[in-house]
């Protein structure tokens, strides 16, 4: 059997080395296609593979379509918008990502982005601190989780919103639950956004909830630019100068928005939350390793199309 890794930002060798010897001790081969320039590359590569691993990568329908023998595609992350579940699922190819390889390296980054804005930039204009700040989590997942553990290593009060996740198990972990996304935005200084993109939180943070939060907050995302009404929030900047976004993900009015609120807006080259080199390998691994589980005994426990 063949498995496909294909990755348009290639895995760091040293997580290919470990990829190739877990899929290659399973007795199975692996091919490597790597910053690929088109997508009748990725097309080929695809039609005689029996499972794909992939980082950002689109696997949409098409893809799928090409994909004769495919029988799991792996994500290696948290998020996977960028596979076609439907089209998955109608050709009988188990779906799974990698929670939790990557959390704490998209946590850290958005400590590195609170205290940026905190310090005002660094601008060499006096800030603020964290300590006894108040934080919403707007999501309680694996990335959610390791944003309110360093939260508490800052001394800050924590919070966060989910509706999957049980009060009971926020409380074992030190934050107060709240159950309304207005209460998240209007009580706390800064709020950390970490819900996926889907049909209903497309657009679902715009105006009204940024406004909302107190003097001097801060927004900050490292999920997906998708769940941002990028109007709305220009509008929020514009009415409410005090408030600040931060973002890995840059929403595609960030030229305007740069040009109009300059260092209250800020905004990584590309979505880098998971680009540690231990995030990288850690995701790497991990995806190999389903593979070989799901392949060898059907084990399929981190599918994400039921």
């Amino acid at each position: 059997m063949k498995v496909l890794v294909a990755t348009e930002k290639p895995f760091a060798a040293v997580a290919v080395d470990s990829i190739r010897k877990v899929i290659e001790d399973a007795g199975y081969e692996l091919e490597l296609l790597e910053k690929y320039p088109s997508r009748e590359e990725l097309l080929a590569a695809v039609a005689d593979a029996d499972a794909l691993i992939v980082r950002s990568d689109k696997a949409d329908a098409e893809v799928i379509a090409a994909a004769k023998k495919l029988k799991v595609i792996v994500r290696a992350g948290a998020g996977y918008d960028n596979i076609d579940l439907a089209a998955a699922t109608a050709a009988g190819i188990c779906v799974e990502n990698t929670p939790g390889q990557n959390s704490n390296a998209v946590a850290e980054l958005v400590f590195g982005m609170a205290v940026m804005a905190a310090r005002n930039m660094y601008d060499g204009t006096s800030g603020s601190e964290l300590k006894e700040k108040k934080i919403g989590i707007h999501a309680f997942g694996q990335v959610g989780r390791n944003v309110a553990r360093i939260a508490k290593g800052f001394g800050m009060e924590v919070c966060a919103l989910d509706p999957f996740c049980p009060d009971e198990s926020m409380k074992a972990a030190g934050v107060n639950p709240v159950h309304s996304v207005n209460e998240l935005y209007s009580e706390n200084s800064i709020v950390s956004i970490h819900i996926p993109a889907t049909a209903e939180t497309k657009g679902s943070i715009g105006y009204d909830l940024i406004t909302s939060l107190p003097k001097g907050g801060i927004l900050i995302n490292t999920a997906r630019k998708e769940v941002i009404d990028e109007e709305g929030l220009k509008k929020a900047l514009e009415d409410r100068q005090d408030i600040r976004y931060l973002s890995d993900i840059k929403p595609d009015n960030a030229a305007e928005l740069s040009s109009l609120f300059g260092s209250r807006v800020f905004f990584t080259p590309k979505k880098m939350g998971a680009q540690t080199s231990e995030a990288n390998i850690n995701a790497g691994i991990a995806a190999a390793r389903q593979v070989v589980a799901f392949l060898k005994d059907g084990v399929d426990k981190y599918r994400v199309n039921k």
